[in-house]
């Protein structure tokens, strides 16, 4: 049973109900909020709960809303070509602009109460200010020009459009972030829906959340281990490739500790359970995972900052210019002064300036069979230094292939044929590889009789009275049967017929087609090439000589492997690359991190990107495309607020001195073009 196969044996029959184990606070939350998938990335990377059909009917309501208030109402005291008023034409504007405030700023209001209680104000706070700003005064504006005849320019027109373009960057980033999914609802989906726990001579089936340290449990053979523990009666193959990174299956013999999640092989074992729910492995690699997701999620990018900055820069300049000019030229002057401040600094062009640009990202990795989970991590990891990479899976193909054949006294087909009539009742890994290698010559297998397996050291079977035997060389020595070691790094069985060894053969994992090139695409791109894998130092440095990369850590555990992506992030950026559930952890730890497209889904749900694409050089073009999608980001983040720099201080009077205002219809158009620019501009991404 391969990798895939255990997974999706696992992921049919061990479905159970989440609230069955008991977990802290912090996981249960994020679970609930990620596990429904309405955890999302605002633009300029504000988190909050929002339902994507929700944001959707906000958005379209309120584009319909918009569109007769653009139509009726002047931008900024500006008629346009095609605004039309009518008597009455301003009361119909604040109605269908209250329904507007009513349908599509929640969002934004609930984003920056967020924001505010954090103490960091940055894009949800920026969006909010603007909004309350231009509709309220907009309402004073109306009240005042209509009972107290006045003439206060109303901003309806600059507040309809700021809400539709917000949803519309808000619904863009939501459909450019395929759900991350939740990793740690993953690991859960590993473990058995209940234990067969003894009871005296009987077994009664019991829900995980009911096990405690010291009972014993039966697992039959092709069941997952419902907890840790250590095996009190049995002899077993053990899957623990997905948990530990072994490719090979583990014989597990009395005394010897089993983890939890992984799966038994060909016989019954009772376990004495010594580690369930939290203090398990897996309830441990939960804690671990949660802890390094929320630590790379409190990075702030770019967007945030700029946001932040733009937020204050306007508030100060609104507020600088009330104090200053109430004095010097009245209230009413100075109100407007600083109404006409904030307006300017509306985000406009800012919220679309990201995700247009994750929008044109996702679609060129998509093409390249890499599918973008988390846009922010791969943008920002421009700069890899480090490429930190697994090996069964990941670097291997993940499944046993036959490396090598020896033969003495005995045809090759003859061979081949007894081995395969062997194994043919077997679902050991190594079983099913010699079986497919015979069927792809087209050999018949020889059918046996009293076919028996040998616990922890291969199969027996008769024909025509002669006992054959397919086992390790361990068996070999045990029975006094006299052989040569067949030199090679695979895991090697001996077909004998009791007296003598007739052949030999050898199966190991193989090296990915587009692995060797993939390591020298990343040496010619200065990334050092590492591998960590929780295969053995020996095979671990075999692979690596194959491939030329000169760091190798072996047997590391995944607390270990998140240890080693700190320790090379104090270097430089990491990039991890991985498929088990070992290497989910540190996927979460890493600058940027990427799921092999077959690997499992914990690996998925931790990672920044999936490789659905067989090639590994894909990973080279993703790389060069952060780099160019960052570049494009900041190129649109100057678009979208560099004018900021200059337009608020003009609007807040600060040039008046010199004779240099800034009339409003410019302010007006000025924002209106960078909001085409930056849309312009993200088409222009290439890889």
């Amino acid at each position: 049973m391969n990798k895939d196969q255990m997974h999706d044996m696992s992921s049919m029959s061990n479905q159970h109900d989440m609230s069955q184990m008991s977990h802290n606070n912090s996981m249960t939350d994020m679970s609930m909020h990620q596990h429904s998938g309405h955890m999302h990335m605002m633009p300029g990377g504000s988190m909050m709960n929002m339902n994507m059909g929700d944001m959707r009917r906000r958005f379209w309501w309120s584009l319909i809303l918009m569109i007769p208030i653009i139509f009726i109402t002047p931008l900024m005291g500006l008629n346009l070509p095609f605004t039309k008023t009518f008597p009455g034409s301003n009361w119909v504007t604040a109605v269908l602009a209250a329904a507007l405030y009513i349908v599509g700023t929640k969002p934004f209001f609930t984003g920056a109460i967020a924001e505010l209680k954090q103490k960091k104000p940055a894009m949800m706070s920026l969006i909010s200010m603007g909004l309350l700003v231009t509709f309220w005064y907009s309402i004073y504006a109306l009240l005042a020009n209509t009972f107290l005849h006045s003439d206060v320019m109303d901003y309806f027109w600059e507040f309809a459009t700021l809400v539709v373009i917000m949803l519309l960057g808000h619904l863009l980033e939501m459909s450019a972030t395929m759900r991350a999914g939740d990793a740690t609802t993953e690991l859960r989906k590993l473990m058995p829906e209940t234990a067969h726990v003894q009871h005296g001579d009987t077994f009664m089936d019991m829900p995980l959340s009911s096990l405690k340290n010291g009972m014993v449990v039966q697992v039959l053979a092709g069941e997952a281990f419902p907890g840790d523990g250590l095996v009190q009666s049995g002899q077993s193959q053990v899957d623990e490739s997905l948990m530990t990174g072994e490719s090979k299956p583990i014989t597990k013999n009395v005394g010897d500790k089993v983890i939890g999640g992984t799966i038994n092989g060909d016989a019954t074992l009772l376990v004495l359970l010594n580690g369930v729910g939290n203090n398990s492995f897996i309830g441990q690699l939960e804690n671990t995972l949660v802890h390094s997701q929320n630590a790379k999620s409190q990075a702030e990018d770019l967007a945030t900052k700029v946001a932040s900055w733009l937020f204050w820069l306007a508030l100060a300049f609104a507020i600088g210019a009330f104090l200053i000019w109430t004095p010097l030229k009245g209230l009413n002057f100075a109100i407007n002064i600083a109404v006409t401040t904030l307006v300017i600094a509306c985000p406009h062009a800012l919220g679309l300036a990201i995700p247009m640009v994750i929008q044109r990202t996702k679609a060129i990795a998509a093409s390249d069979g890499i599918l973008i989970k988390n846009h922010k991590n791969v943008i920002m990891a421009k700069n890899i230094q480090y490429a930190l990479m697994d090996k069964t899976g990941t670097l291997t193909n993940g499944h046993f292939t036959v490396q090598k054949l020896v033969f003495t006294d005995i045809k090759e087909d003859d061979a081949l044929a007894i081995m395969a009539g062997l194994e043919s009742q077997s679902t050991h890994p190594l079983a099913k590889s010699l079986v497919s290698y015979v069927t792809n010559k087209k050999i018949q297998a020889t059918p046996m009789t009293q076919v028996k397996v040998l616990n922890g050291y291969g199969v027996q079977g008769q024909l025509k009275n002669v006992t054959y035997t397919l086992a390790s060389g361990r068996y070999l020595d045990e029975n006094h049967i006299q052989y040569q070691p067949l030199d090679n790094m695979g895991t090697v069985s001996y077909l004998t017929n009791g007296q003598q060894v007739l052949a030999a053969i050898s199966q190991g994992d193989s090296i990915k087609a587009s692995t060797p090139q993939f390591i020298q695409d990343l040496k010619a791109a200065g990334i050092t090439p590492v591998m960590v894998t929780g295969d053995n130092q020996q095979t671990a440095d075999h692979v690596a000589q194959q491939l030329g990369i000169t760091e190798v850590r072996a047997q590391t555990s995944p607390q270990n492997k998140i240890k080693l992506v700190k320790e090379y992030q104090n270097k430089g950026q990491v990039m991890m690359i991985g498929d088990g559930i070992n290497d989910a952890p540190a996927l979460a730890q890493a600058n940027l991190s990427i799921a092999i497209g077959a690997g499992t889904q914990v690996a998925q749900a931790s990672a920044d990107a999936v490789l659905i694409s067989p090639s590994l050089t894909k990973v080279i073009d993703l790389i060069h495309l952060a780099y160019n999608a960052n570049r494009k980001e900041i190129e649109n983040l100057w678009w979208g607020a560099g004018y900021n720099v200059l337009a608020i201080p003009a609007a807040a009077g600060l040039f008046t001195f010199a004779g240099i205002t800034l009339n409003p219809m410019i302010g007006a158009i000025v924002m209106s073009l960078s909001t085409v620019i930056v849309a312009f501009n993200a088409l222009l991404l290439r890889k």
